[in-house]
């Protein structure tokens, strides 16, 4: 398989104007498709198909990316946030303490299907590393082989054969957003009832993984002061080129060159995370990742295959030494990232990749069997060798105190016009643990709703007299819909109620040595009772002795084989609770928000023709 590398931008480079030189002042800027009709135009003259391929493969290219570019900057700027990158690193002792824990925290899980020939094989990590601002831990993963409860030794193929008569393993064709998900196929004979339990079974699953470790990661806290000033720490240095509202320019340099385990491995080492004012970590927005001399050499070559008439062996090789003595002239590294938020400061983070650790291990993976819901009465075991934290869970259990004006001042409203039989207005709010406890006994109470015209002073003037058809109030997904073809007037407000809804949770603490009636701990397994802790009423948070919360491995529900009607529930934990947190939902309220709300134009139709 490929190496699973981080993926930190939205693109090659900055955005690239097409003409090659600015423009004089006397010179309104071309627009965006104004560039790409343009560029269009000029590769429809290109006879050469190897030349045409190449124009437009680096054209196109600097037109995507400064559609991504003009994206990132005219972005509203809406606070958003998101978990500490760096806190799996936090947890343990070393870089290689984290690589262990990823490889021995690994397991397989068989997925239910649907059909009678399938079976689905998902291994399950702690952690992951292939995220966008994910730790830069390269690592390979190859799948061998699946051993059948018969013996059988089924070798990994990378494409399923409509030609093989027997039993295969390969890639999923249902999940290709996840490379490592593996599919069991059986044979399939048309018109042939296959019973799945008859069949040989997975067993095991076997495969060897590779993870390289740099040699450390350097941190640098950085804000507005830090501006032009270099800093360094061991091989590496940094610049800070800007820090505007959302978004940072970096440039940085490792003085020591690359371990020969990671040459040719296109790995991103920098990770840079920002705060705002109340020190909460913001989610990013994107990244552009090459500077404007780097964008200047792209045009120039563009520009000189634009010249050419026919693609020869002497201009490809002109261009990959141009390219190659470019890239040996490049000293640092550069980074334009944006972010969801106003940034007060820079946690920059790079990795040392002068010298690595190479991690190989073989695998021989046994396949469990937990379905999310079951009605056997067996609690299978889920014991893995490693601790596992979870650190979105403090922020995430602030929801549990969420009161009605913080609910209130947190909502969104938001409108769309483009079909005039169904204008929508929609009332939304960050989903936050208040909402996972609402659970479904709610009552909306009344929606008072009316539409006005606008007067001569463009404020709100008359109330439209509508029939009951005109629209209509949803008051559970907190939408408003309207047909504007039964307004006998263009409305130009709304004002009205819309009810939210708000848990009441009280939080308690128990030690695990002193457990209630219908909550019991088996090793790393809470078993909750669903008569005396429904479900829809109760969450559950387990920690360790170190105080901190302990990631969840999944859940699994033991019905009574009634329908709807839970025994009881079974929370596997990556490491051994010693306390626990209960949330419970004691009641729930409604609260009312009143709004009034200028009301977006639909836009004019064009009359036909």
């Amino acid at each position: 398989m490929d190496w699973r590398l981080p993926s930190t931008t939205i693109g090659l480079c900055l955005a690239a104007l097409m003409g090659g030189c600015s423009p004089s002042a006397d010179t309104p800027p071309q627009s965006l498709e104004d560039k790409t009709a343009q560029f269009e135009k000029s590769l429809d003259a290109i006879q050469d198909p190897k030349l045409k391929d190449a124009v437009s493969n680096l054209g196109s290219s600097l037109l995507l990316l400064e559609r991504a570019q003009q994206t990132l900057d005219n972005k509203p700027i809406e606070t958003e946030y998101a978990e500490d990158t760096l806190a799996p690193l936090r947890h343990y002792p070393s870089l290689q303490a984290l690589v262990d824990t990823y490889i021995d925290g690994l397991f397989v899980l068989r997925k239910h299907s649907s059909s009678d020939y399938l079976i689905d094989l998902q291994p399950v990590f702690p952690f992951s590393f292939n995220t966008p601002s994910g730790l830069p831990l390269p690592y390979r993963l190859e799948w061998q082989s699946v051993t059948l409860n018969n013996r059988q030794v089924i070798p990994f193929r990378p494409e399923w054969s409509e030609t093989n008569p027997g039993i295969q393993l390969s890639p999923s064709s249902a999940n290709l957003t996840d490379p490592d998900v593996l599919t069991v196929a059986y044979p399939f004979t048309e018109g042939l009832k296959v019973d799945n339990k008859n069949q040989p079974q997975p067993q095991a699953l076997q495969g060897k993984i590779k993870v390289i470790a740099p040699r450390e990661v350097v941190t640098f806290n950085l804000t507005k002061k830090d501006i032009g000033q270099e800093r360094s720490d061991g091989n590496i240095s940094l610049v800070l080129r800007a820090l505007d509202k959302h978004y940072a320019e970096i440039e940085f340099t490792n003085h020591a060159a690359l371990a020969l385990e990671v040459r040719g491995i296109p790995v991103n080492p920098l990770i840079v995370q920002a705060k705002d004012q109340t020190e909460q970590f913001l989610s990013r927005a994107g990244s552009i990742n090459q500077d404007p001399a780097q964008i200047a050499f792209y045009q120039k070559q563009l520009a000189r295959m634009q010249q050419q008439t026919v693609w020869t062996d002497a201009l490809e090789k002109q261009l990959n030494d141009e390219l190659r003595s470019f890239e040996q002239q490049q000293t640092h590294q550069y980074a334009k990232v944006y972010f969801n938020g106003p940034i007060d400061s820079l946690d920059v983070h790079i990795a040392d990749f002068s010298t690595v650790t190479v991690t190989r291990k073989d695998l021989d993976l046994p396949v469990r069997r937990l379905d999310r819901s079951t009605t056997d009465k067996t609690i299978q075991s889920l014991k893995l060798p490693v601790t596992v934290y979870d650190d979105q869970a403090s922020s995430w259990l602030k929801g549990a105190s969420l009161n009605e004006e913080q609910l209130k001042k947190s909502v969104r409203i938001s409108q769309s016009v483009e079909d005039a039989s169904a204008a929508r207005i929609e009332f939304d709010h960050p989903r936050s643990f208040n909402d996972e406890l609402l659970g479904n006994a709610f009552s909306p109470g009344d929606t008072p709703v009316t539409f006005f015209t606008q007067d001569e002073k463009g404020s709100r003037g008359k109330p439209v007299d509508l029939p009951p058809e005109a629209f209509a109030v949803d008051p559970l997904r907190a939408t408003i819909t309207y047909d504007l073809s039964l307004f006998p007037q263009p409305p130009a407000y709304v004002v009205g109620s819309m009810p939210l809804f708000l848990a009441i949770i009280e939080k308690n603490s128990l030690s695990a040595s002193k457990l209630p009636k219908g909550l019991a701990l088996k090793g790393n397994v809470l078993v909750v009772d669903q008569k005396l802790f429904p479900a829809q009423d109760w969450r559950f948070f387990a920690k360790d002795a170190s105080g901190l919360y302990l990631k969840e491995i999944l859940k699994v529900r033991h019905d009574t084989g009634q329908k709807g009607i839970a025994a009881f529930d079974a929370h596997y934990f990556y490491g051994q609770p010693t306390s626990l947190e209960t949330y419970q939902r004691t009641d729930l309220d409604t609260v009312e928000y009143g709004f009034e709300v200028k009301l977006d134009k639909a836009p004019t139709p064009v009359p036909a023709e």
